[in-house]
């Protein structure tokens, strides 16, 4: 009898030491995965803001010929900057949003294959790829449609400065000359 005893202890101890590790082993990948994830995003981010940056400069090089800006165009075009940040800020924040559920769909996870439920575990993965899929989706949706709107509004700014032009550049002048002759 004690000889049984101590080979299940054994056995059992054994069990428990390798599904800790197993346990371990996939915190750690999912939290790797879910850190170098947020990192691309990240960087994805700043790369698109930097295009945008670079774009609205080769636009202003183009429309301003050895002009400043006029004040209503930069309110304007700040306007657009502002609203590329926002953007930029909502999507990161969705991003870790949908990480965290999916740290937690693991951790659920990883409590199933505890209690030895592959059905649910199977049906359960089912459904955190669908509602993945789904998220993705919306997110593509979401980015087409704000990067169409802003377009637009980039576009119309454009029009407006260059309609502008001419009647703006003779006020300047005019009022740099006078305050010349005056000064």
């Amino acid at each position: 009898m004690m000889t049984m005893t101590t080979t299940r202890r054994r056995t059992t101890t054994i069990t428990m030491t390798m599904m800790m590790m197993m346990m371990t082993l996939m915190m750690m990948i999912t939290t790797m995965a879910t850190i170098t994830m947020l990192l691309v995003i990240v960087t994805i981010m700043l790369l698109l803001l930097l295009m945008t940056m670079l774009l609205l400069m080769m636009r202003w090089r183009r429309r301003s010929r050895t002009r400043t800006m006029t004040r209503a165009t930069t309110t304007k075009t700040t306007t657009t900057m502002m609203m590329m940040m926002m953007m930029m800020m909502m999507m990161t924040m969705m991003m870790t949003m949908m990480m965290t559920m999916m740290m937690t769909m693991m951790m659920m996870m990883m409590m199933m294959l505890m209690m030895m439920m592959m059905m649910m575990m199977m049906m359960m993965m089912m459904m955190m790829m669908m509602m993945m899929m789904m998220m993705m989706m919306m997110m593509m949706m979401m980015m087409m449609i704000l990067m169409m709107m802003i377009m637009m509004r980039c576009d119309y700014v454009d029009d407006d400065a260059d309609d502008n032009d001419e009647n703006d550049d003779v006020d300047e002048n005019n009022d740099t000359v006078s305050s010349n002759l005056t000064h």
